[in-house]
């Protein structure tokens, strides 16, 4: 058997970040990853770049960037550990880096600059990594500390970090064993679910699109209540306003609308793109979303001036604001858009730009963990101090993906992965 200060388990982002930092205040820190390769999710994301970060985070309002049950339990960590802290790191290690846009911080060469970093972190903690060793069971001693039972040994320590993420991309090593701890130990959980996810459709109403796969372009797409006479504005559009973005429960209390100004992608299934995967972090199942297809032109004033001097047909006038082939599209769907826009009727021409303007669908699902980003839910934040990340359970700690905090796309979960890391490394 043999005894650690901390037993850290899971080497993602959270988990090596947590260790390294540490290991380097002194403590016997063991890494465990049933994986065999270390910081896959880092790796694959950004396009293999990994948007480390953000630098639009505001740390004093997490819920313009964050949801959860209690997005507000993310200012604590975040105030004390930046952007601006992570990327003195990054710059401290030679790594070259570009922000694309909104500020989103992408390494220059690879993704894999960044695993090495938080290796060497670890390396000058002194911390010790078992890879592949999965850990079969955990339990509390006497003494008031923990026994792990893994494949390699039996080890002690007198504190517990996970760090295991959640559900998302099963193929590189994903499971539930977070969310087993804390029910072992009695903690409340938020029932997870896919994140950052692309969204399906089938029947009918879908069968017009179909064929549309690849095209993309830019949209607004919102979701939630616009009954209201008293709605809050859009969210998601720059710069970010409104109030709090908690996600309403099903059946719940009423959610309020929330919109994000990115690009749309057609699937063979469904949609994708960026403002798919930011608005299905809000989207509530059996509920519409709602697409502005054209939202950098009025369409009223500019087909009714299309009538004024054109003989195109209105499928070819419209393919000025929206690609071709979703102008065709729509075009087909009515015998009134398919003629000459100078023939088309006032009505037709304003039924076509209103429902351009406001294409309301109904998703039939989402693509599953298979495809999410991330997993919404977790370990409650109740159960968690937002000071340490320290669970109700003494000397149990939960950090990252697993706990009830989840990011908009654009580098905010790995912003949280480091500070609640911090958080709990400075803590122990």
């Amino acid at each position: 058997m043999q005894n650690f200060d901390v037993v850290v388990v899971g080497a993602g982002a959270a988990g090596l970040f947590c260790a390294g930092i540490a290991g380097q205040r002194g403590l016997k820190v063991l890494v465990l990853d049933h994986s065999e390769k270390v910081a896959e999710k880092i790796r694959i994301s950004g396009g293999g770049r990994a948007n480390f970060t953000n630098r639009d985070i505001d740390v004093r309002q997490p819920h313009k960037h964050f949801v959860g049950e209690n997005p507000n339990f993310c200012r604590s960590a975040l105030s004390r550990y930046t952007p601006a802290d992570f990327i003195a790191l990054v710059q401290k290690h030679g790594i070259p880096f570009h922000e694309k846009h909104k500020g989103q911080l992408f390494c220059d060469r690879s993704a894999g600059d960044l695993i090495e970093m938080l290796l060497a972190e670890c390396a000058a903690g002194g911390v010790q990594r078992w890879q592949p060793c999965g850990v079969k069971t955990l339990r509390a001693t006497a003494e008031g500390g923990y026994e792990l039972d893994t494949d390699q040994d039996v080890v002690q320590a007198r504190q517990v970090v996970i760090a295991t993420g959640g559900l998302s991309i099963p193929a590189i090593g994903a499971t539930d064993f977070g969310y087993r701890v804390a029910k072992q130990f009695g903690l409340r959980t938020v029932e997870p679910r896919p994140g950052l996810v692309p969204l399906t459709f089938d029947g009918a109403g879908w069968a017009p699109y179909a064929g549309l796969a690849g095209l993309a372009l830019p949209v607004v797409i919102e979701t939630g209540n616009t009954t209201s006479p008293h709605a809050p504005p859009l969210r998601g559009l720059q710069p970010p306003e409104g109030a709090s973005s908690a996600l309403g429960r099903p059946g719940g209390r009423k959610k309020e609308r929330i919109a994000f100004h990115e690009d749309l992608l057609f699937t063979h299934r469904g949609l994708s793109g960026p403002a798919v995967l930011q608005i299905s972090s809000h989207w509530q199942p059996g509920t519409p979303i709602r697409i502005n297809l054209a939202p950098e032109v009025d369409l009223p004033a500019a087909l009714a001036d299309a009538k004024q001097r054109s003989r195109k047909l209105l499928a070819n006038e419209l393919a000025q604001w929206v690609p071709s082939r979703l102008a065709e599209a729509w075009a087909a769907q009515d015998k009134e858009w398919q003629r000459p826009v100078a023939e088309c009727s006032d009505k037709a021409l304003a039924r076509l730009a209103e429902r351009l303007a406001h294409w309301e669908l109904l998703p039939t699902g989402t693509e599953g963990y298979k495809k999410a980003e991330v997993t919404l839910g977790g370990v409650d934040t109740r159960e968690l101090s937002q000071q340490t990340m320290e669970s109700k359970q003494p000397g149990l700690y939960f950090i990252g993906e697993v706990v009830d905090v989840t990011g908009w796309l654009g580098g905010y979960n790995f912003q949280w992965a480091w500070a609640s890391a911090h958080a709990c490394a400075t803590s122990l």
